[in-house]
């Protein structure tokens, strides 16, 4: 494979199929990258002291792959050895141990692709338009904020 077939790409994904790490990450494995960082975000049982039976998710799409878009721009500005990145986010109902996000990022040396997943996932917490409503047991449930978010910080919501 010549360098020409190889070019840095970002794949992006919002859906309401189930995700696949396997899919993810061979999205982005290049032969001139040593490194495939990954963070699968899964639906937890528990949370401060609730049972949770599911999560379901809500996002305006197009705006939110805008936003992971910027997101990617901004690794690459950050980290220019990042090869491929790949961000994919559930929506709907997301059961217990089931992924609702999957960042893979690929790049030479591990150091640079460790640390774009971590600022991958903080980033998309804090920016990207994607709800999410915890469901514990007998149908109860909460629109969960992330605390991160800026426009949440800003208005003092």
């Amino acid at each position: 494979m010549d360098e020409g077939e190889d070019e840095p790409r970002n794949f992006i994904k919002v859906t309401h199929e189930k995700l696949s790490t396997d899919d993810v990450s061979q999205l982005v494995i290049s032969p001139c990258c040593g490194a495939v960082s990954i963070f699968i975000g899964t639906t937890r049982n528990s949370f401060e002291g609730n049972k949770v039976v599911r999560l379901e998710y809500e996002a305006y799409t197009p705006m939110a792959e805008m936003e992971i878009r910027k997101i990617c721009s901004d690794i690459r500005q950050k980290w220019p050895s990042i090869k491929h990145v790949a961000v994919h986010h559930r929506l709907g109902l997301v059961p217990i141990t089931e992924a609702s996000v999957i960042i893979a990022v690929a790049s030479p040396h591990r150091s640079d692709s460790l640390d774009a997943v971590k600022y991958c996932i903080n980033t998309l917490k804090a920016t990207v338009p994607i709800w999410k409503k915890e469901v514990y047991g007998e149908e109860k449930y909460a629109w969960k904020e992330n605390k991160e978010c800026f426009w949440t910080k800003q208005n003092n919501v």
